[in-house]
């Protein structure tokens, strides 16, 4: 299959480098002409992913219109908040006649601000409700560097018919990467973006030295809260129990590999969050994620403590120990059987 994927980061350089060992002739965009020309002579993604050769089959270019044109799928695995700009790029690649129109898979995990709209909800405003038909999502625990070096890997692909979904399964499963299929999206979704503010609370309670017991605690309350925002919009609760749930969270929260966990521990150390995100290179999803999240539950009446609580620490300035204070204070009450 003829494959263009959108995104130069570690994700997508990751996956375009699995699916030109799966077979697929595969050429991958980068924003820049400068970057551009960098992976061509390295064959090295030396900024996310240094010193990993990348397949000597998969091509580059800094040309939308030629990543996109003529291909039979597209992955999108832009920054989140990046999507609708991009997308809206692509448009005239993108809405040909049915039978011509590519299949597109989103690799991106999170909530647009201003919209409060998923992924797919995103793609669906710019590209029409139509796109649905030919809509994927991708997600699970699966960091771009054990990708693309190969190591055994399981994720979800969800769509809105299990047609579409088998589809893409077939395209990326290999030996070492595992491929599930749902139709849940909503709860895929939501568990993806989610997941990214519960590693922020699991490095902030890291970073305040408070153990692994303080850390399970919060990943498996966050894991309920994840499951009521997702219900709430639609999902299903054994989603959030699956691979882009809980595999998900405990991933992000317990691996210094995540940027979204050590972005944590250095906030529950005392750093700014304004001093943490200049000295990144890459995007930390649950920082814009945690806004969103957060208008979200407010929206629909759904309680989730740590959320609230890491919205406070990022956007109001609430110091990391007050924030752990708070969520200890809430009143007791049963785990199961009550909703709040």
């Amino acid at each position: 299959m003829r494959i263009g994927v959108i995104g130069a980061g570690g994700w997508g350089t990751a996956l375009a480098a699995l699916l030109v060992r799966a077979g697929h002739t595969v050429c991958l965009w980068a924003r820049k002409p400068e970057r551009c020309a960098e992976l061509q002579k390295t064959g090295e993604n030396t900024r996310y992913l240094p010193g990993i050769r990348l397949p000597a089959q998969l091509t580059y270019s800094a040309s939308l219109a030629a990543v996109a044109g003529e291909k039979a799928l597209l992955v999108l695995a832009v920054p989140s908040q990046a999507m609708r700009a991009v997308v809206s790029e692509l448009v005239p690649l993108t809405t040909a006649s049915a039978s011509a129109a590519p299949l597109l898979v989103s690799a991106s995990k999170g909530v647009e601000e201003d919209t409060l709209l998923t992924m797919s909800g995103v793609l669906r405003e710019v590209l029409g409700p139509e796109v649905q038909t030919r809509l994927a999502v991708l997600s699970g625990p699966s960091f771009a560097v054990d990708v693309v070096r190969g190591l055994p890997t399981a994720v979800t692909v969800a769509a809105a018919t299990q047609a579409v979904a088998r589809k893409v399964q077939q395209v990326f499963a290999t030996a070492q990467f595992r491929v599930y299929t749902t139709t849940d999206v909503t709860g895929v979704e939501i568990g993806g973006a989610a997941k990214n503010v519960i590693a922020l609370a699991a490095g902030v309670s890291d970073g305040l030295g408070y153990g692994q017991s303080a850390r399970a605690a919060l990943i498996t309350r966050g894991l309920v809260e994840m499951t009521r925002l997702a219900e709430r919009l639609g999902g299903l609760p054994q989603t959030l129990s699956g691979l882009s749930g809980l595999g998900d969270a405990v991933l992000t929260c317990t691996s210094t590999l995540s940027r979204n966990y050590r972005v944590g521990v250095r906030l529950g150390k005392g750093e700014l969050i304004g001093d943490i995100l200049h000295s990144m290179s890459s995007v930390a999803e649950g920082v814009p994620s945690s806004r969103s999240i957060f208008a979200l539950a407010q929206r629909y009446g759904v309680e989730m403590p740590i959320i609230e609580q890491i919205h406070a620490l990022l956007y109001r300035h609430k110091p990391a120990r007050e924030v752990v204070a708070a969520l200890l204070a809430r009143e007791v009450k049963p785990e199961f059987g009550n909703r709040n």
